[in-house]
Protein backbone atom coordinates (compact mmCIF):
# COMPACT_ATOMS: atom_id res chain seq x y z
CA UNK A 1 0.00 0.00 0.00
CA UNK A 2 1.14 3.51 -0.89
CA UNK A 3 0.58 4.54 2.91
CA UNK A 4 3.22 2.21 3.97
CA UNK A 5 5.72 3.81 1.22
CA UNK A 6 4.79 7.09 2.62
CA UNK A 7 5.34 6.16 5.99
CA UNK A 8 8.92 5.02 4.84
CA UNK A 9 9.60 8.09 2.52
CA UNK A 10 9.12 10.24 5.40
CA UNK A 11 11.29 8.06 7.65
CA UNK A 12 14.07 8.41 5.53
CA UNK A 13 13.51 12.05 5.58
CA UNK A 14 13.86 11.97 9.07
CA UNK A 15 17.06 9.97 8.95
CA UNK A 16 18.79 11.96 6.85
CA UNK A 17 18.41 15.33 8.74
CA UNK A 18 19.55 13.47 11.79
CA UNK A 19 22.06 12.29 9.99
CA UNK A 20 23.56 14.64 8.50
CA UNK A 21 22.92 17.82 10.96
CA UNK A 22 22.74 17.51 14.96
CA UNK A 23 21.98 21.14 14.95
CA UNK A 24 19.06 21.41 12.71
CA UNK A 25 17.91 17.56 14.11
CA UNK A 26 18.04 19.89 17.54
CA UNK A 27 15.56 22.94 16.26
CA UNK A 28 13.86 20.95 14.18
CA UNK A 29 12.49 18.62 17.08
CA UNK A 30 11.70 21.69 18.60
CA UNK A 31 8.60 22.11 16.03
CA UNK A 32 5.45 21.49 17.18
CA UNK A 33 4.83 17.80 16.05
CA UNK A 34 2.16 18.95 13.23
CA UNK A 35 4.54 20.79 11.26
CA UNK A 36 7.85 18.97 12.11
CA UNK A 37 7.89 15.82 9.60
CA UNK A 38 7.64 18.21 6.56
CA UNK A 39 10.53 20.46 7.87
CA UNK A 40 11.80 17.02 7.82
CA UNK A 41 10.87 16.22 4.11
CA UNK A 42 12.29 20.03 3.12
CA UNK A 43 15.85 19.53 4.59
CA UNK A 44 16.10 15.96 3.20
CA UNK A 45 15.57 16.95 -0.42
CA UNK A 46 18.34 20.11 0.11
CA UNK A 47 20.66 17.93 1.40
CA UNK A 48 20.44 15.29 -1.48
CA UNK A 49 21.11 18.20 -3.76
CA UNK A 50 23.58 19.75 -1.53
CA UNK A 51 25.48 16.44 -1.38
CA UNK A 52 25.90 15.71 -5.08
CA UNK A 53 27.92 18.86 -5.80
CA UNK A 54 29.69 18.80 -2.82
CA UNK A 55 30.91 14.85 -2.25
CA UNK A 56 30.34 12.88 -4.66
CA UNK A 57 34.03 13.39 -6.45
CA UNK A 58 34.01 9.98 -7.51
CA UNK A 59 31.20 10.30 -9.73
CA UNK A 60 30.08 11.98 -12.24
CA UNK A 61 28.24 14.67 -10.28
CA UNK A 62 26.42 16.24 -13.09
CA UNK A 63 24.72 12.94 -14.67
CA UNK A 64 24.16 12.42 -10.63
CA UNK A 65 22.49 15.90 -10.62
CA UNK A 66 20.77 15.59 -13.83
CA UNK A 67 18.73 12.27 -12.88
CA UNK A 68 18.19 13.80 -9.54
CA UNK A 69 16.48 17.16 -11.26
CA UNK A 70 14.85 15.20 -13.57
CA UNK A 71 13.13 12.87 -10.83
CA UNK A 72 12.43 15.75 -9.17
CA UNK A 73 9.98 17.51 -11.58
CA UNK A 74 8.63 13.55 -12.23
CA UNK A 75 8.13 13.35 -8.81
CA UNK A 76 5.93 16.32 -8.52
CA UNK A 77 4.40 16.28 -11.61
CA UNK A 78 2.97 12.16 -10.82
CA UNK A 79 2.75 12.85 -6.84
CA UNK A 80 5.04 9.72 -6.54
CA UNK A 81 8.39 8.91 -6.86
CA UNK A 82 10.87 5.67 -5.90
CA UNK A 83 13.13 7.94 -4.07
CA UNK A 84 11.88 7.95 -0.78
CA UNK A 85 13.46 11.60 -0.54
CA UNK A 86 11.76 13.24 -3.22
CA UNK A 87 8.37 11.24 -2.31
CA UNK A 88 8.02 13.29 0.88
CA UNK A 89 9.30 16.48 -0.82
CA UNK A 90 6.39 16.25 -3.35
CA UNK A 91 3.90 15.54 -0.54
CA UNK A 92 4.77 18.81 1.64
CA UNK A 93 4.97 20.75 -2.02
CA UNK A 94 1.31 19.60 -2.60
CA UNK A 95 0.05 20.18 0.93
CA UNK A 96 1.62 23.40 1.11
CA UNK A 97 1.49 24.58 -2.17
CA UNK A 98 5.21 25.99 -2.43
CA UNK A 99 6.14 27.44 -5.85
CA UNK A 100 7.85 26.18 -8.15
CA UNK A 101 10.26 28.88 -8.70
CA UNK A 102 11.17 28.12 -4.59
CA UNK A 103 12.65 24.79 -5.25
CA UNK A 104 13.58 25.78 -9.12
CA UNK A 105 15.61 29.04 -7.94
CA UNK A 106 17.18 25.92 -5.31
CA UNK A 107 17.97 23.61 -8.26
CA UNK A 108 19.66 26.57 -9.90
CA UNK A 109 22.02 27.72 -7.62
CA UNK A 110 23.24 24.29 -6.68
CA UNK A 111 23.63 24.00 -10.52
CA UNK A 112 26.49 26.30 -10.20
CA UNK A 113 28.55 24.46 -7.78
CA UNK A 114 29.28 22.08 -10.39
CA UNK A 115 31.30 24.39 -12.37
CA UNK A 116 31.33 27.88 -10.75
CA UNK A 117 34.35 28.54 -8.15
CA UNK A 118 34.18 32.39 -7.91
CA UNK A 119 31.77 35.01 -7.75
CA UNK A 120 32.91 38.37 -8.51
CA UNK A 121 30.01 40.80 -8.12
CA UNK A 122 27.52 41.34 -5.95
CA UNK A 123 24.69 40.62 -7.80
CA UNK A 124 26.52 37.27 -8.44
CA UNK A 125 26.71 36.52 -4.34
CA UNK A 126 23.73 37.65 -3.53
CA UNK A 127 21.61 35.56 -6.71
CA UNK A 128 23.47 32.35 -5.21
CA UNK A 129 22.60 33.06 -1.70
CA UNK A 130 18.84 33.70 -2.68
CA UNK A 131 18.52 30.11 -4.55
CA UNK A 132 20.78 28.17 -2.30
CA UNK A 133 19.66 29.57 1.45
CA UNK A 134 16.90 32.48 0.69
CA UNK A 135 14.08 30.00 -0.77
CA UNK A 136 14.51 27.13 1.83
CA UNK A 137 13.73 29.53 4.39
CA UNK A 138 10.70 30.95 2.48
CA UNK A 139 9.91 26.91 1.87
CA UNK A 140 10.28 26.44 5.80
CA UNK A 141 8.06 29.25 6.07
CA UNK A 142 5.33 27.99 4.07
CA UNK A 143 5.32 25.57 6.06
CA UNK A 144 4.86 27.61 9.04
CA UNK A 145 2.08 29.66 8.22
CA UNK A 146 -0.08 26.60 7.03
CA UNK A 147 -1.42 28.34 4.01
CA UNK A 148 -1.84 32.25 5.43
CA UNK A 149 -0.87 33.65 2.52
CA UNK A 150 -1.16 37.25 4.34
CA UNK A 151 1.39 35.73 7.41
CA UNK A 152 3.40 34.62 4.60
CA UNK A 153 3.77 37.81 2.66
CA UNK A 154 4.51 39.71 6.31
CA UNK A 155 6.93 37.52 7.05
CA UNK A 156 8.66 36.95 3.97
CA UNK A 157 11.49 39.40 4.12
CA UNK A 158 12.70 38.24 7.59
CA UNK A 159 12.75 34.53 6.47
CA UNK A 160 14.77 35.38 3.42
CA UNK A 161 17.18 37.43 5.99
CA UNK A 162 17.58 34.60 8.66
CA UNK A 163 18.24 32.03 5.62
CA UNK A 164 21.19 34.48 4.30
CA UNK A 165 22.62 34.74 7.39
CA UNK A 166 22.38 30.86 8.23
CA UNK A 167 23.99 30.94 4.82
CA UNK A 168 26.68 33.40 4.91
CA UNK A 169 28.12 31.81 9.08
CA UNK A 170 28.29 28.60 6.69
CA UNK A 171 30.44 30.03 4.29
CA UNK A 172 33.02 31.73 6.83
CA UNK A 173 33.05 28.35 8.98
CA UNK A 174 33.72 26.12 6.07
CA UNK A 175 36.07 28.70 4.31
CA UNK A 176 39.03 25.61 4.39
CA UNK A 177 36.71 22.71 3.10
CA UNK A 178 35.61 25.63 0.14
CA UNK A 179 38.54 26.92 -0.87
CA UNK A 180 41.32 24.06 -0.30
CA UNK A 181 38.96 21.46 -0.92
CA UNK A 182 36.53 23.01 -3.63
CA UNK A 183 38.64 25.69 -4.84
CA UNK A 184 35.06 27.78 -3.99
CA UNK A 185 35.33 31.47 -3.30
CA UNK A 186 31.36 33.13 -2.20
CA UNK A 187 32.43 36.72 -0.79
CA UNK A 188 32.87 38.72 -3.60
CA UNK A 189 35.78 41.00 -3.59
CA UNK A 190 37.46 39.42 -0.91
CA UNK A 191 41.21 37.38 -1.16
CA UNK A 192 40.60 34.47 1.40
CA UNK A 193 44.46 32.83 0.56
CA UNK A 194 44.72 35.95 2.66
CA UNK A 195 41.71 37.14 4.68
CA UNK A 196 42.60 40.39 6.71
CA UNK A 197 40.83 41.37 9.36
CA UNK A 198 38.92 44.92 8.02
CA UNK A 199 37.43 41.81 5.01
CA UNK A 200 36.16 39.55 7.90
CA UNK A 201 34.85 42.30 10.38
CA UNK A 202 32.53 43.89 7.06
CA UNK A 203 31.63 39.89 6.38
CA UNK A 204 30.61 39.56 10.17
CA UNK A 205 28.51 43.05 10.35
CA UNK A 206 26.47 42.26 7.02
CA UNK A 207 25.84 38.90 8.67
CA UNK A 208 24.85 40.55 11.70
CA UNK A 209 22.78 42.55 9.96
CA UNK A 210 20.65 39.75 8.39
CA UNK A 211 20.41 38.51 12.12
CA UNK A 212 18.81 41.13 12.83
CA UNK A 213 16.38 41.55 10.19
CA UNK A 214 15.49 38.08 10.53
CA UNK A 215 14.92 38.28 14.85
CA UNK A 216 12.30 40.65 14.11
CA UNK A 217 10.06 38.46 11.90
CA UNK A 218 10.62 35.17 14.76
CA UNK A 219 8.70 37.56 17.41
CA UNK A 220 5.91 37.08 14.65
CA UNK A 221 5.85 33.88 13.38
CA UNK A 222 2.71 30.98 14.48
CA UNK A 223 3.60 29.24 17.93
CA UNK A 224 4.39 25.86 16.22
CA UNK A 225 7.37 27.47 14.79
CA UNK A 226 8.81 29.70 17.29
CA UNK A 227 10.26 28.16 19.30
CA UNK A 228 12.47 25.72 16.57
CA UNK A 229 13.05 28.87 14.73
CA UNK A 230 14.47 30.93 17.54
CA UNK A 231 16.85 27.33 18.60
CA UNK A 232 18.17 27.95 15.39
CA UNK A 233 19.04 31.52 15.46
CA UNK A 234 20.61 31.49 19.05
CA UNK A 235 22.98 28.58 17.64
CA UNK A 236 23.76 30.01 14.32
CA UNK A 237 24.55 33.45 16.43
CA UNK A 238 26.97 31.34 18.51
CA UNK A 239 28.92 30.13 16.29
CA UNK A 240 29.34 33.35 14.50
CA UNK A 241 30.26 34.74 17.99
CA UNK A 242 33.32 32.49 17.82
CA UNK A 243 34.18 32.99 14.42
CA UNK A 244 34.68 36.53 15.24
CA UNK A 245 37.15 35.37 17.86
CA UNK A 246 38.90 33.62 15.59
CA UNK A 247 41.73 35.75 13.83
CA UNK A 248 41.17 36.10 10.28
CA UNK A 249 44.11 33.96 8.88
CA UNK A 250 42.97 31.42 11.38
CA UNK A 251 39.56 30.74 10.11
CA UNK A 252 40.66 29.01 7.38
CA UNK A 253 42.52 26.32 9.25
CA UNK A 254 40.15 25.27 11.22
CA UNK A 255 35.85 24.32 11.63
CA UNK A 256 34.73 26.15 14.27
CA UNK A 257 31.93 24.35 15.88
CA UNK A 258 29.89 24.52 19.30
CA UNK A 259 29.93 21.59 21.39
CA UNK A 260 27.26 19.44 22.35
CA UNK A 261 27.30 20.70 25.59
CA UNK A 262 27.05 24.43 24.99
CA UNK A 263 24.15 23.41 22.55
CA UNK A 264 22.39 22.01 25.37
CA UNK A 265 22.97 24.97 27.21
CA UNK A 266 21.70 27.27 24.55
CA UNK A 267 18.63 25.30 24.10
CA UNK A 268 17.74 25.68 27.92
CA UNK A 269 18.28 29.80 27.22
CA UNK A 270 15.91 29.65 24.29
CA UNK A 271 13.21 27.98 25.81
CA UNK A 272 13.50 30.36 28.78
CA UNK A 273 13.20 33.05 26.88
CA UNK A 274 10.23 31.20 24.72
CA UNK A 275 8.43 30.38 27.79
CA UNK A 276 9.19 34.17 28.99
CA UNK A 277 7.96 35.93 25.96
CA UNK A 278 11.12 37.24 25.43
CA UNK A 279 11.49 36.92 21.57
Amino acid sequence: MKAIFDTVSRSCSKTVTNSYSTSFSLATKMLAPSIRQDIYNIYGFVRFADEIVDSFHDYDKELLFKDFEADLYKSLNQRISLNPILNAFQETVHRYDIEPQLYKAFMDSMRLDLHKSEYLSVEEYRQYIYGSADVVGLMCLKVFVKGDQAKYEELKSSAMSLGSAFQKVNFLRDLKADYEDLSRSYFPNVDLSELDEVNKQQIVAEIEEDFSKGLSGIAHLPVEAKFGVYTAYIYYRKLLQKLKNVPSLEIKNCRVRVPNYQKAGLLAKSYISYRLNLI
